[in-house]
């Protein structure tokens, strides 16, 4: 008699099940939930009051008090952030192209990125809003996007400038242009470095838009709020704030390996 295996039947939504029981999704949930545990007891046994150190039991109460504060202004954050990320992105690849392929660039360029990310941002800031007075939306994206742009310009020329000669001696040999060694064998390689610069990119885009909310004030975003928070010494709203803005962050981070997923997946090692 042949052997017939035995097929249960797919349960509707049991992939889905999965995917929300699995390591990935339990392990840095369990991570926050210990994080919010250590703080609420570091508060607890030194017996700071919430003027000085509020703790998580004091958030739910701002989060309530200015829900619909929170919402305008964690989605002005948003958008400025995520904008300027694209712009990063953009200009990032492309200087990064410029000095991968070419060497004399490379020399060129590198000491001015350099020198330029040394430059702390918080002086920055001024000048920006002297130099684009009354320009909030644009000096804020401007901020995300200066704050960012710099790994992933670098880390695409390293990989670039790492690509195997022979691709490169191939392809110019059968007709290809520097374009299309790019996109076709050049970008690929690169994927895993430009995802891992994009992860960091993130936060720093965050940083760069609260910079400016924050030093420039305008009413506008977060970083407005936490001032608002600040000039009041409402401790617990600032804290709000704080944490309103790494959940924010971490749900852009998680759209990253989302996308690194899809179109790097192929470089990410099976667990030995």
């Amino acid at each position: 008699m042949a052997y017939v295996p035995d097929l249960k039947p797919s349960t509707p939504g049991g992939s889905f099940v999965k995917a929300l029981t699995s390591r990935a999704v339990l392990a840095p949930i369990a991570a926050m939930v210990v994080f919010l545990v250590f703080w609420e007891l570091l508060v607890w046994v030194n017996g700071w009051p919430n003027y000085v150190m509020a703790s998580p039991s004091d958030l739910p109460p701002a989060y309530a008090k200015y829900w619909g504060l929170f919402i305008t202004m964690g989605w002005q954050t948003l958008w400025r952030t995520v904008v300027g990320l694209v712009l990063a992105v953009i200009v990032g690849l492309f200087l990064g192209m410029i000095m991968g392929f070419s060497r004399l660039m490379r020399d060129a360029l590198y000491p001015l990125l350099v020198g330029f990310n040394a430059i702390p941002k918080a002086t920055v800031v001024p000048i920006v809003a002297l130099m684009f007075v009354g320009e909030h939306n644009f000096n804020t994206i401007l901020m995300a996007f200066m704050i960012s742009f710099f790994p992933i310009a670098v880390s695409v020329s390293i990989g670039l400038s790492t690509l195997e000669p022979e691709y490169r001696d191939i392809l110019r040999a059968l007709g290809a242009k520097q374009a299309t060694i790019f996109w076709k064998i050049a970008l690929p390689k690169t994927l895993p470095e430009f995802f891992g610069a994009l992860k960091v990119a993130v936060t720093l885009a965050f940083i760069g838009t609260n910079l400016m909310e924050i030093v420039s004030p305008h009413g506008r975003g977060l970083g407005a709020l936490f001032d608002s928070g600040k000039t009041n010494s409402d401790y617990p709203l600032m804290f709000a704030v704080l944490i309103a803005l790494a959940l924010l962050g971490i749900v852009l981070y998680y759209i990253v390996v989302a996308l690194e997923k899809i179109f790097a997946g192929w470089a990410e090692r099976a667990p030995g």
